[in-house]
């Protein structure tokens, strides 16, 4: 019999690192524009080298998701910092629209969510409850809550337990940020349109808890083809 098996790599410590601290931009916790620990204070927290957190840093520059500022700190990159990742860069190339864009994520989401239904863990509930909480705080100050928003997207992608469908949305992430804030800033036009989005997301949070795999793929459904038809009714 033969066996598809195939070394096991070991991760370097600087790649433990990258990953722990990519995750905390994915999931929102890092927000863009942010100012992080220092080298130092990070070293100190995962009980690392800061060495090794340099090397972590370099990489997270390297792809743009860190920005480093000449005698200020080092920052959480926001959509237009750095170099483009490939996927972003093809996307951009091909002259992509919103619509175009909320065409791609029904396919991602409206997956995710169902899995999400079958697999989310309590961890993954917690995170997906509070960037809905962030969301309500940030409107009630009449902010956007695009982070928050984006970050409840991932929590979803994350929540699927699907290692290439989360790899997918981590590199599509800026690219889905940059639409929801594109997409917010003409919704929020409308006081009431901002009132359906976070009902949407409670409902959305609802199925997931309650283990409904169709009811969650419709309920992302809903939510996305609502942002959709609003910017085709408005392109017409």
């Amino acid at each position: 019999m033969t066996l598809s098996i195939k070394p096991i790599k070991p991760k370097r410590i600087s790649d433990l690192v990258f990953d722990q601290i990519r995750e905390l931009i994915f999931r929102g916790k890092l927000k863009p524009g942010e100012k992080m620990m220092t080298e130092r204070e990070l070293a100190e927290l995962m009980n690392v080298s800061r060495t090794t957190v340099r090397d972590a840093i370099q990489r997270l520059v390297a792809i743009g998701l860190i920005v480093q500022k000449h005698g200020q700190g080092t920052f959480v990159g926001t959509y237009d910092a750095g170099p483009k990742n490939p996927i972003i860069k093809a996307i951009e190339d091909q002259d992509t629209t919103l619509e175009d864009l909320l065409e791609v994520r029904m396919g991602l989401e409206c997956n995710a969510a169902a899995l999400a239904a079958l697999r989310a863990d309590e961890t993954d509930i917690n995170a997906m409850r509070q960037c809905i909480e962030e969301m309500e705080k940030e409107i009630r100050s009449n902010r956007l809550g695009t982070e928050a928003d984006a970050s409840f997207h991932m929590a979803i992608a994350y929540a699927s337990k699907n290692p290439l469908h989360i790899l997918i949305m981590r590199n599509f992430h800026d690219y889905l940020l940059h639409g929801i804030r594109e997409n917010l800033s003409s919704l929020y036009k409308k006081p009431e349109n901002i009132e359906i989005i976070l009902k949407q997301h409670r409902n959305i949070l609802d199925v997931i808890t309650s283990r409904d795999p169709e009811k969650a793929y419709t309920a992302m459904q809903n939510h996305i083809s609502f942002v959709l038809d609003f910017f085709k009714n408005m392109s017409e």
